[in-house]
């Protein structure tokens, strides 16, 4: 019944906020779930529509960053069209502490009519005309989540499945065995910073893990892959990996095991170590070791060359586009923002954000960068 309880509240919380709206616009905010375990990830999708189609709105909308949680974007889309304004926000919850927490967000609503839409879209990047908008910031009521405790020991939180891939098992002394480790499924980032622990005798070696991340409007797919090397001068068994999980949908414990490899460690005959030549031959030169090196230098040449010409063709390519000449001669944010409206707004919508953020909100992106950014995009 838990569960069910949980998804009749979420509900509840998104037709609440349905009646929570300006008499302009109407917006929901709808959780996947208001009662999630500790770092269980919450979905939050967000819509604001334009109701009164009499004005010309826009909106700005944020999540407010707070110590209990962790909270990230993953993706935006903006519908601008004059006087049936419409946006749709997905965003990523992490909780971080157990009991009851707070979301709080930030809402402003920007007023504006025709004329000075046209009066703002009449000047030219030697005039420019900044959109005279009335801002309002709109109250939103918080998000409350009531966040359970994770069973004690838990290392791994979601629906994980581990494969796992030792190479070779029969080598000399001090050789490395590489070990491949990947935690895949749904739930928080399957990110440990010991999964192998230290043994005495053996050497190990370990890089970051690549962490990869799919999200949908249900779920949120993680893969992280460890790359391992373990050595050692006499034969050894890899210890025993369990990693400690619980999955908050089923909210049931489970165990992903590594059993212990037995790893064959060979020395090398001491007696055929010994010089039993009292007069080497003297010293020659091999010169087929430096033609298989001049070869990798020549192949390597090649294909930086190959990697430099295709990036400058690229630039090259941006730089010829009348349209990259027009961002660089913008002196202003205010004229960028300008340029980027009028060409195509949906398609530097990221740009556009971020520009607007830092004229009517509290962002400060350099102008340079965002040049940068406008430019990629032309690519």
């Amino acid at each position: 019944m838990k569960p069910n309880r949980g998804r009749l509240a979420a509900l509840l919380f998104c037709l609440f906020c349905a009646l929570l709206h300006a008499e302009d616009f109407a917006y929901t905010i709808h959780p996947s779930t208001l009662a999630p375990y500790e770092k269980e990830p919450v979905l939050l999708s967000i819509d604001i529509n334009q109701t009164n189609p009499e004005p010309i709105l826009l909106f700005l909308f944020d999540i407010k960053q707070d110590q209990t949680y962790r909270v990230e974007q993953v993706s935006a889309t903006h519908d601008n069209t004059l006087h049936h304004a419409k946006e749709h926000y997905l965003y990523l919850l992490f909780p971080l502490k157990t009991g009851t927490i707070e979301v709080n967000f930030s809402l402003t609503k920007r007023v504006t009519n025709d004329d000075k839409v046209h009066y703002f879209f009449s000047g030219d990047r030697d005039d420019f005309k900044k959109l005279e908008t009335t801002d309002s910031d709109i109250p939103v009521a918080p998000l409350k989540l009531q966040v359970k405790p994770l069973p004690k020991g838990t290392q791994l939180i979601g629906n994980f499945k581990l494969d796992y891939l030792f190479k070779p098992q029969k080598v000399e002394a001090y050789e490395p065995v590489s070990l491949r480790i990947t935690i895949e499924g749904d739930g928080y980032p399957p990110l440990l910073e010991n999964i192998y622990p230290r043994q005495e005798g053996v050497s190990l070696f370990a890089s970051k893990p690549v962490l990869t991340r799919h999200v949908d409007e249900h779920t949120v797919h993680y893969k992280a892959v460890y790359d391992l090397a373990l050595a050692s001068g006499k034969s050894f068994d890899t210890a025993k990996i369990a990693l400690h999980a619980f999955n908050p949908k089923t909210q049931k414990q489970y165990t992903l095991t590594i059993p212990s490899e037995h790893i064959e460690v060979t020395r090398p005959d001491a007696a055929a170590l010994v010089d039993k030549t009292d007069t080497p031959p003297p010293l020659h030169t091999d010169w087929k070791h430096l033609g298989t090196l001049i070869g990798y230098l020549l192949a390597f040449a090649a294909g930086f060359l190959t990697a430099w010409m295709l990036k400058w063709h690229r630039r090259a390519k941006v730089q010829e586009s009348p349209l990259a000449a027009r961002i660089d001669a913008c002196k202003a944010k205010k004229q960028l923002l300008q340029l980027l409206m009028a060409e195509d707004a949906q398609h530097f919508a990221p740009v556009i954000d971020r520009l607007e953020a830092d004229l009517y909100g509290k962002g400060n992106h350099a102008l340079n960068k965002l040049k940068q950014e406008a430019k990629e995009l032309l690519t």
